[in-house]
């Protein structure tokens, strides 16, 4: 019997009830002209070339956990512009200690720091000033964590640089056991936390050192193995892309990692990632409370590796670009719309509100942000990658001080006045 992709991610069949209670809504939306997504929730709004999400439904009068504030009406905090700011950035590399040197990129030698000194301006109003000592009361007691991958890592750490130097150095400390890593706030009893999962989900790519595996493969219905370490965690923060971006297809397996004889299903990509989503949702509906807990999801990175997309020659890539993408309009081809469009659809039908962090437009523009070939390589390079700096250039990892303090600014922005 031929089974479909699809039928091999679907948990299971309706029941008769469900069928006709949804057969019902249908009904009464087509009978009434009623907008099916006012029913499940959420909404989308334009913001220039394609379509994104707002802050996940509340209800009218309720006030999220840790807002202070309301944010002002009809403000769109990810549409804006780059504007140039003396006073950033808003923390210097050499002082904060806890940056890899995989992202200090005045240490490995990049020579100019304009890219340190842009600000996002959005188009109707302007991003709150972020604020450490309100970051820390509101952690007091509690725990902030990034779940993802290594783009999710970066943002990790500059929220760490944003505020540690707030906290004298015996009242701090950085630990890692394994694919976690707590950052301390001792007179807070607060961590702020990052956890390797690339994929969410158990993957053969889950060992935080060794997981340079071309051939990835996920296990179906198994967020459960990681999402146990995320319990109890009040502001959460995921992101899951790159990692999925291997090419059309991507393998799912069907039973254990154990298994001798693998049952191991090969699914377009779009719905293996849509899998990943549904299983994030649902594991956050069951496990949080969002009374007491936020829940934040970040939107695709994007990765400046060919120079023919921004208008360059088409063999270059992020290396030796220090100036920005001025097109407003500007999406590289790296960026794909059909999955943001899953992640569109999966949250649109949640009834746990996710606050969605769109920072991909605004970093699309940031060609000049990377770490490009200043960063500390894992390898010793060979002649010929020497004498060709573009193809080791990392344009895929962003140098700090640099663009992943917006991001937590909008985490910020988006925490406290929503």
């Amino acid at each position: 019997m031929k089974v479909t992709s699809a039928a091999l991610l679907r948990k299971g069949r309706l029941s008769p009830y469900l069928f006709t209670l949804l057969a019902f809504i249908l009904f009464v939306t087509i009978l009434y002209s009623v907008d099916f997504s006012c029913i499940i929730g959420g909404q989308f709004e334009d913001y220039g070339p394609y379509r994104s999400l707002s802050l996940a439904t509340k209800k009218k009068g309720e006030k999220l956990a840790f807002a202070v504030e309301e944010a002002e009406s009809g403000c769109d905090v990810f549409s804006g512009r780059w504007v140039w700011d003396e006073r950033r950035p808003l923390y210097e590399e050499s002082d904060c200690p806890y940056i890899q040197p995989q992202l200090t990129c005045r240490e490995q030698g990049r020579p100019d720091t304009n890219y340190q000194h842009w600000r996002w301006q959005p188009h109707a109003c302007s991003l709150p000033s972020f604020n450490a000592t309100l970051v820390l009361e509101s952690l007091r007691g509690k725990r902030m964590m990034f779940v993802g991958d290594s783009l999710n890592w970066g943002q990790f750490v500059s929220m760490v640089c944003l505020v540690h130097k707030l906290l004298p150095d015996h009242a701090k400390s950085m630990t890692t056991n394994g694919s976690l890593t707590v950052f301390t706030a001792k007179d807070y009893n607060a961590t702020i936390e990052f956890y390797w999962a690339p994929f969410l989900m158990e993957s053969n790519s889950d060992n935080p050192i060794v997981h340079r595996i071309s051939d990835r493969l996920v296990r179906k219905g198994s967020i459960n193995k990681h999402g146990k370490h995320w319990k109890g965690v009040d502001i959460m923060v995921f992101n899951t892309y790159l990692w999925w971006m291997r090419g059309p297809k991507f393998k799912i397996l069907q039973g254990s990692f154990d298994d001798v004889d693998k049952d191991i299903a090969e699914v377009p990509t779009e719905e293996a990632y849509r899998m990943a989503m549904k299983s994030m949702v649902r594991w956050a509906k069951k496990n949080m409370d969002p009374s007491k807990t936020r829940v934040f999801f970040t939107s695709m990175s994007p990765i400046h590796a060919k120079s023919g997309d921004w208008g360059g020659d088409g063999k270059g890539n992020c290396y030796n670009e220090t100036n920005m993408i001025e097109d407003a309009n500007y999406w590289g081809s790296d960026c794909r719309k059909n999955v943001m469009n899953v992640i569109g659809e999966v949250f649109r039908k949640s009834r746990y509100p996710i606050t969605f962090l769109n920072i991909t437009q605004l970093s699309s523009y940031r060609k000049d942000a990377h770490t490009s070939i200043y960063k500390k390589q894992w390898g010793p390079l060979t002649p010929e990658q020497l004498a060709n700096p573009v193809s080791y250039a990392d344009c895929v990892h962003w140098c700090l001080p640099g663009l992943q303090d917006t991001w937590n600014e909008l985490l910020f922005a988006k925490l406290f006045y929503p």
